[in-house]
């Protein structure tokens, strides 16, 4: 099939709950995807973040390969050598205790929330100590309860009644977060870097004062590195770059390589709030998503890897910094944001979509989330058609 006769099945048969851009990807390698009619494009977006390793890295590949042709899936009323592997590298790796294995960012901070609001009940006996204080413009899932953790007005909208027990705080306002605590509180849940919500990074004492009052009012903090984990930011969590350990911690998007997995990670008195039957996940812990896992894991614990991965984060924001029309550039690692100067980022996606590079939008900002593995000289191709949209373009 051409790209119009995917497109038009597609449409025949999904809903249409995303307004999709008119490009049919069929395979790719790397940072670089080809379409369907045969035209190469160079990603800076990865899926959204997903596609840690590029797409079909030959490891990761290989390692799904074998383990799809040994055991694809395991109840939970069982234990598997794969899963068992994965949990214990990366609670390691992570520097906390236990986790909890599900399929997505919203699955995995659906867990953060009921056990954060659990730890409370059980150790106070307080049905109203519920309040989970979240930061205006974030961005925590599609479900019900993760839309209402969402600091975003328009995203209230439809699907009432919301999941009560939320309340908004203008991120970095350290007096409106102090107003914000009473006795109903029982956690603070962020973003280091608020990816939906533009591309945002909290500030330092911003954070340090989260951490202060969670331990003067014995608060649960959760941090949401489902879009700013597994070496988005140079770094295999957000939190070493503020050095802080929070209690709850959930990654999804490119823990898997490109395949659906969410999980929450927990430390100290956390880790054993959820007993038999008081959470599930029927796909959670799948071995062959788990292996492709292992083969992200083997890499970002390689010191050369990430001291590369660092170099190149660099190089790529000093190459989008240097564009015409780019006004400021937002974020750490590969996770940036461009301000743009009188241009619209959704007319700069479509232009260089047109010719030959995927880019993502955030807010009013132009958002890069290119593969972990990208080349320089893939850098150079997606900055040369940048700059030739924003000079000809525009």
């Amino acid at each position: 099939m051409n790209s119009k006769e995917i497109i038009d099945k597609y449409d025949g048969a999904v809903i249409g709950s995303y307004g999709r851009l008119g490009l049919a990807l069929e395979s790719g390698g790397g940072a670089q995807g080809t379409d369907a009619d045969g035209k190469i494009y160079i990603d800076f977006g990865s899926g959204i973040g997903t596609n840690s390793l590029g797409y079909a890295d030959n490891e990761w590949a290989d390692a799904v390969s074998v383990q799809a042709h040994k055991m694809q899936h395991v109840s939970n009323y069982y234990y598997n050598s794969t899963a068992a592997e994965f949990a214990e590298k990366l609670t390691e790796m992570t520097g906390t205790d236990k986790l909890f294995f599900g399929n997505s960012g919203a699955e995995a901070n659906e867990c953060a929330i009921k056990i954060a609001r659990k730890r409370s009940f059980d150790k106070y006996g307080d049905k109203d100590r519920t309040t989970i204080i979240t930061l205006v413009n974030s961005f925590h899932g599609r479900t019900v309860t993760t839309l209402s953790a969402t600091g975003q007005e328009h995203f209230h909208n439809y699907f009432f009644p919301f999941t009560p027990g939320f309340r908004y705080v203008e991120a970095n306002n350290i007096h409106a977060l102090r107003e914000a605590i009473d006795g109903t509180v029982c956690a603070i849940m962020f973003e280091f870097i608020q990816g939906e919500g533009g591309v945002n990074v909290l500030e330092q004492s911003f954070v340090d004062e989260i951490f202060s009052i969670a331990r003067e009012h014995d608060l649960a903090t959760i941090s949401d590195e489902v879009q700013t984990g597994v070496g988005r930011t140079a770094r295999l969590l957000a939190a070493e770059h503020f050095g802080v350990k929070p209690d709850i911690v959930t990654l999804a998007k490119g823990l898997g390589g490109g395949l659906p997995i969410g999980v929450c990670l927990t430390r100290g008195e956390y880790a054993d709030v959820l007993t038999p039957g008081t959470h599930g996940s029927t796909f959670g812990g799948n071995p062959v998503v788990c292996a492709g896992g292992l083969v992200v894991l083997k890499r970002l614990s390689d010191p050369e890897f990430m001291a590369e991965l660092r170099r190149k984060a660099e190089y790529f924001r000093k190459s989008l910094t240097s564009l015409p029309k780019v006004k400021s550039v937002s974020g750490l690692g590969l996770m940036l944001g461009a301000e743009l100067d009188g241009i619209a980022a959704g007319d700069v996606l479509k232009a260089a979509l047109n010719k030959g590079l995927l880019v993502l939008t955030a807010k009013a900002k132009l958002r890069c989330l290119p593969p972990l593995t990208i080349t320089y000289e893939q850098i150079d191709a997606g900055m040369k058609i940048l700059r030739e949209v924003l000079s000809e373009q525009f």
